[in-house]
């Protein structure tokens, strides 16, 4: 099996530099709603295609008063679209949540299931939310979330070669201890946030550069 070089000392300088920025906002805890799988499954509903801090002030608008499928069924499909405007596809999220939360309701007796078949089971629901769900709202280990910035580091360092989130999260699976799953998502969408972004990457102030196979192909050509 093919192993990560320098993982232990990779996650430890990831770790060191990122505690100063903000925790992603599906992970994050936010007081005034309850720390459950519902509420954790509608907020990363809302975060597809739509930057952090927007997704956090219509979580808290929608769900602080509406955080049980029961509460959220009987809302107007109009009402929640308002309430969590401007996030990306607004009305077409507030049908799926309304969806979403009937079905709950009606098949599960309320409660959000803790099987990954079960979740992608949910209209709307991909392998990124159902892992989400699995890891931050059921609390659960074996998991591995992957969005755009888990699937486009590890390709970046030199990891893996894959073509797709879901084709990342298996090749990870194979070579990425099981002991850094918990934490990998959360670092790795920090990271891709604030400094291995997508287009132009700091570099210069990435405290894993040295191993990283970009920049290292590119200052050997």
């Amino acid at each position: 099996m093919k192993k990560i070089p320098h993982i232990d000392k990779i996650f430890q300088l990831l770790k060191k530099e990122l505690r100063q920025y903000t925790q992603p906002v599906v992970s994050r805890k936010k007081p005034q709603i309850p720390d459950t799988p519902f509420v954790t499954l509608i907020s990363c509903l809302l975060s597809l295609r739509t930057k952090d801090e927007v997704t956090e002030k219509a979580s808290l608008r929608l769900l602080k008063h509406h955080h049980t499928p029961e509460k959220l069924m009987r809302l107007p499909e109009e009402e929640i679209a308002s309430l969590i405007y401007p996030v990306g596809f607004y009305k077409t999220k507030a049908k799926r949540i309304k969806e979403i939360a009937r079905t709950l309701h009606e098949q599960y007796n309320g409660s959000v299931p803790d099987t990954m078949e079960s979740l992608l089971s949910l209209k709307g629901v991909g392998r990124k939310t159902a892992n989400i769900v699995m890891v931050y709202g059921h609390k659960k280990h074996g998991y591995l979330p992957i969005d755009t910035h888990c699937h486009r580091i590890p390709n970046r360092l030199g990891w893996i070669r894959t073509r797709t989130p879901e084709e990342t999260e298996h090749a990870l699976k194979r070579i990425l201890p099981q002991r850094y799953w918990d934490d990998f998502n959360d670092l790795f969408v920090t990271f891709g946030q604030t400094i291995c972004v997508p287009v132009s990457p700091f570099c210069s102030r990435c405290p894993v550069q040295q191993y990283c196979k970009r920049i290292n192909v590119k200052n050997h050509r």
